[in-house]
């Protein structure tokens, strides 16, 4: 169908309202943990809990969910998706207890998989050659904009209703999911190989015993997560229908792109969640007012990444995931300053910008670089790759960083315990930009990237 028909907009708005409920509720949560805190006494491991459940099963499952919808139909697993997110949202928002909130959560993120890697392989195999690379732009600036409106809308429900309200908020977005998906978005299907169980199996066990490991500081776990991923390195090598194609790793490019993923997304997740949480328990700001402290980052994503694109296709990718990691770890650097009574326009403002004019850099090459190293052929399984990198990242920095930044016990949310911590976990993730930088320097070629390869990373 054409972009420009009554049903290729209504297709383009289904795809941008499923995937921007999940974006959403990514970036929302962050802003309601200390009322979650206070209400249902979560401490640190719950909190950290309430965001890495969500992120662990969509970490693991990504790559299935994509899986089930070549084989038994992109638009039937879509939808499955979005009912399951919305049942587990109300299940998030009548949660008595800390333990029914994070076993809701979990449920949310493999909703979450089965419908996030449909949007874009529906909007691929409906829409005309000629429009689909319009179409994926489109999507991508519309879900932009979703994420860039979570901390205001986010921040207003806490302030104003409560934390549940920020799980209430995804049944009417559901609703209107389903009903335009069920009138104006046709079926389709893609490869349908044997699914990786193993491998789907080993991913689920390695992330989910590294992450209990991590958060609850216990060596047990840890150990036998990293047995696992050994186990499932050796499966994906022996696998005639890997999960993961280990054979796109002897790209030096693709390799060091994917260890720049990790480092970035890592500290990315890692500095948002300590934040949030620094605005809120040391700086006495509102939820709104710290999530609007955020928001100066995600506009300048949203408003300059095109033209960040454009200048790595020109440059090519080394000079932006160079000098992009090193920007934002200044910004970093300048939060530092926050702490009791923080002005917003000397405190944090300027690290706001400083982190987004980074990221707004780095991003669009970054993406792209990952899809010039990959095959024609296997360009979407590097993008869901790449995808889960990212998500991965953010699930073992949320557990890793507040326990080694000393973020820990039932006094937890003090000023005299979180202030110290908060400087601690954002140095460690001013390191992973540095690595990060370091990576694309030494092993990022400065090959322009095709310009007729669109990003597709969700």
């Amino acid at each position: 169908m054409r972009l420009d028909s009554a049903a290729g907009r209504w297709l383009v708005a289904a795809m941008v309202l499923g995937t921007g409920m999940a974006f959403l509720d990514g970036s929302i949560v962050n802003l309601a943990l200390p009322a979650i805190d206070g209400d249902l006494d979560a401490g640190v491991a719950g909190l950290q809990w309430t965001v890495n459940a969500y992120t662990l099963t969509l970490a693991a499952l990504i790559l299935v969910g994509g899986s089930f919808g070549d084989r038994w139909g992109r638009r039937r697993v879509f939808l499955v998706g979005v009912v399951w997110f919305a049942v587990a949202s109300l299940a998030c928002a009548l949660a008595p207890t800390i333990e029914v909130l994070v076993a809701a959560r979990g449920l949310q993120g493999v909703g979450g998989a089965l419908l996030t890697p449909g949007s874009l392989a529906i909007i691929s195999a409906s829409i005309h050659p000629d429009d689909r690379g319009r179409a994926i732009g489109l999507w991508s600036g519309l879900a932009g904009v979703t994420t860039a409106l979570g901390p205001l809308v986010g921040g207003t429900l806490v302030d104003a209703v409560g934390w549940r309200s920020v799980f209430w908020i995804n049944l009417p977005l559901a609703a209107a999911v389903v009903w335009v998906t069920w009138r104006h978005v046709p079926e389709s299907t893609g490869a349908q190989e044997r699914l990786d169980v193993e491998g789907s199996l080993l991913t689920v066990g390695t992330l989910a015993f590294l992450t209990y490991g991590l958060v609850q500081q216990e060596w047990v776990p840890s150990l036998a997560g990293l047995a696992l991923l050994v186990a499932f390195v050796v499966h994906q090598w022996r696998a005639p229908h890997a999960l993961v194609p280990l054979s796109l790793f002897a790209d030096r490019v693709f390799t060091a792109a994917n260890i720049c993923t990790f480092a970035i997304y890592g500290a990315l997740s890692g500095s948002m969640f300590l934040l949030v949480l620094q605005l809120q328990y040391v700086a006495g700001y509102s939820p709104l007012e710290a999530g609007l402290a955020t928001l100066p980052l995600t506009v300048l994503m949203l408003l300059f990444s095109s033209r960040a694109g454009a200048l790595g296709q020109r440059i090519g990718p080394r000079v932006p995931m160079t000098v992009g990691p090193l920007l934002s770890a200044a910004g970093l650097l300048l939060y530092l300053r926050i702490g009791a009574d923080a002005s917003f326009w000397l405190d944090v403002l300027p690290g706001a910008m400083l982190m987004g004019l980074g990221l707004t850099l780095l991003v669009a090459p970054l993406t792209t670089a990952v899809l010039a190293a990959a095959p024609d052929d296997q360009a979407g399984i590097a993008s869901g790759i790449n995808n889960a990198v990212s998500r991965t990242a953010g699930l073992l920095a949320v557990a890793a960083i507040p326990p080694l930044a000393g973020i820990a016990g039932p006094d937890f949310a003090s000023p005299d315990v979180f202030g110290p911590g908060f400087r601690v976990g954002t140095w460690i993730c001013v390191g992973l930009l540095v690595v990060a930088a370091g990576c694309a320097a030494a092993l990022v070629h400065g090959r322009s990237a095709d310009p007729d390869r669109a990003p597709t990373s969700v």
